[in-house]
Formats: C-alpha cells, sequence, structure tokens
C-alpha cells in the first residue's frame, strides 16, 4: 500500500470513529458533549422530501434559506434545544425517549488540506437509521442521507455543517427531538 492510500484509509478510520463516537453520545443522552463537537458556525439543516416526476429530481428537496425546512438551525438554536431537554420539562421528552443511532456507508468524498498538508476540512457522506422508542408503543424510525463538513480544530474534529435528508416526505413522528 503507498503512503497516500494508507493516509486515505487513516483518515477514513479517524472520521468514522468520530461519527460513531458522536452516535454514542446522542445515544447516552449527552447532548452538552454532542453540542461541543459542533463549530460556532454550525449550519444543522433538514429539507422536507416532495414528491416529483421521474426527471425533476433537482427539486425534491426543499431549498436552503428559501422553502420550509424541518430543520434549519445554527448553535444558538441548537444550544436551545440542549439547554430544554436538560431541564427535564420538555413535554415530548418526558419520559425520555430510548434512541439508536445507526451510522453507515461512511465516504470521505473530498479533503482540504491546511497550510501543511494536513486534512483541515472533509466533506462526509453517510447513511444513517435512527430509531426512537417512548412510552410503551411510540415507534419512530427515521431514514436517510447525511452530508458533512467536518472541520479540525484544536486537533480535533467538529461538525461544521450537516445537511439531513429524510427518505420519506411525510413526517410519521408526532415531533423531532431527535439530533440525527
Amino acid at each position: 500500500m503507498d503512503d497516500t492510500a494508507l493516509k486515505a484509509l487513516l483518515l477514513h478510520r479517524e472520521v468514522e470513529d468520530f461519527l460513531l463516537m458522536e452516535a454514542d453520545l446522542l445515544d447516552d443522552r449527552r447532548f452538552a458533549d454532542w453540542l461541543a463537537l459542533c463549530t460556532d458556525d454550525i449550519r444543522y439543516w433538514m429539507p422536507m422530501a416532495r414528491n416529483v416526476q421521474f426527471n425533476k429530481t433537482a427539486n425534491e428537496y426543499t431549498r436552503e434559506q428559501m422553502d420550509t425546512c424541518w430543520i434549519d438551525e445554527g448553535k444558538e438554536t441548537l444550544t436551545q434545544r440542549v439547554k430544554q431537554l436538560a431541564t427535564g420539562i420538555h413535554w415530548a421528552e418526558e419520559p425520555q425517549s430510548r434512541v439508536s443511532h445507526l451510522i453507515t456507508n461512511i465516504r470521505v468524498t473530498e479533503v482540504t488540506p491546511d497550510a501543511a498538508g494536513n486534512p483541515a476540512e472533509v466533506q462526509v457522506r453517510s447513511r444513517f437509521l435512527v430509531y426512537r422508542n417512548r412510552l410503551h408503543d411510540e415507534v419512530d424510525i427515521y431514514v436517510g442521507k447525511r452530508r458533512d463538513t467536518l472541520r479540525k480544530l484544536d486537533g480535533a474534529w467538529k461538525i461544521a455543517r450537516r445537511e439531513i435528508f429524510l427518505d420519506q416526505n411525510v413526517l410519521l413522528a408526532k415531533n423531532i427531538t431527535t439530533f440525527f
């Protein structure tokens, strides 16, 4: 294996470890620790899917900052959500949900190096399945794709952007309290 291939393999493994650790934080309800993984300028965005004609897939999802979205947040609103969950009086999370994040098909699609040639920012694509159970019989299953921009700050990866694309156009869940 040449040096370039080895570096790519090690970078993939580093990114994969980061994303799996992030999923553990969310599943363990360590939301403040998860929030610390986000950059101050994070963009956390989930458009709505639309049913479109076969040859019009460019219009399948609502447009960022132009159309209605399921989620369109920055660090301030994510922080407010985390603080609200920490109060214990969030109506949709009393009692707390049991959540499992499954992250797969992780691919590093682009690498932006720093001045020394080390990865400073990466574009990552992945697939997810998020299972949520609450009370006796409330079950929500979210399946979709993510596009993440991860940025290395002070030697650690941070989430600078997350685009979440659900593979459903009608949200069957009663609410979205889950982070993806």
